[in-house]
């Protein structure tokens, strides 16, 4: 019964991204650059410790977009009107996403130019 209701939780989790894949345009296009991100990884072989920095990242901007749509679900609920301090939290959310996709891009320019730079230097 208990592993049950633990496989259940799982069903739940992958229908709330599914979800969010379908109906979130932000959600779509962070997939979409975590795709590209990854496959770039492949290309230019980062080392192990880059591919958990990496993934770490990619996690982290999905999961943020998650936990702001859901918030943004909730608080129309909540307030279906317009209400100050109702788009105040939703802005602080986005915010929160916005934080951690410009640290990600940041880290992903860190980890991959140099090497993209060696990859054109020996084309050369």
């Amino acid at each position: 019964m208990l592993l049950k209701k633990y496989f259940r939780s799982f069903a739940f989790a992958f229908k709330g991204i599914s979800l969010a894949f379908r109906t979130q345009f932000n959600m779509r296009f962070h997939f979409f650059a975590a795709f590209l991100v990854l496959l770039a990884g492949i290309f230019l072989k980062i080392a192990i410790v880059e591919w958990c920095i990496v993934l770490l990242c990619s996690a982290s901007v999905i999961s943020a977009e998650l936990i702001n749509t859901s918030l943004e679900l909730t608080v129309d609920l909540a307030m279906p009107e317009l209400n100050e301090k109702a788009g105040q939290a939703k802005d602080m959310a986005a915010a929160a996403v916005l934080i951690v996709s410009i640290v990600s891009a940041i880290i992903a320019c860190i980890i991959f130019i140099p090497k993209l730079l060696i990859l054109v230097k020996n084309v050369n």
